[in-house]
């Protein structure tokens, strides 16, 4: 999935999709290190898409944290 589909999603949504991502990383790892894994490039397909949905979520939370400070700063 794009990133520009995965910034429509919400939070939630996301955290499972990263949770799922990770442990199929793990099975594409232990399939690798047995040797049944066909297609070695799915390891790094999954690395990405990982960093993909930690950044989006990363994103968010600067973003909240900015919302926060000038809360904070037109209270005062």
């Amino acid at each position: 999935m794009k990133a520009r589909e995965l910034r429509q999603l919400e939070t939630n949504e996301l955290l499972e999709r990263l949770e799922k991502a990770r442990e199929e990383l793990f099975r594409l790892r232990l399939s690798w290190s047995s040797g049944s894994l066909e297609d070695p490039n799915q390891l790094r397909f999954k690395r990405h898409e990982i960093a993909r949905l930690l950044t989006i979520l990363r994103e968010r939370e600067l973003a909240a944290e900015l919302v926060r400070k000038e809360e904070q700063g037109n209270a005062e």
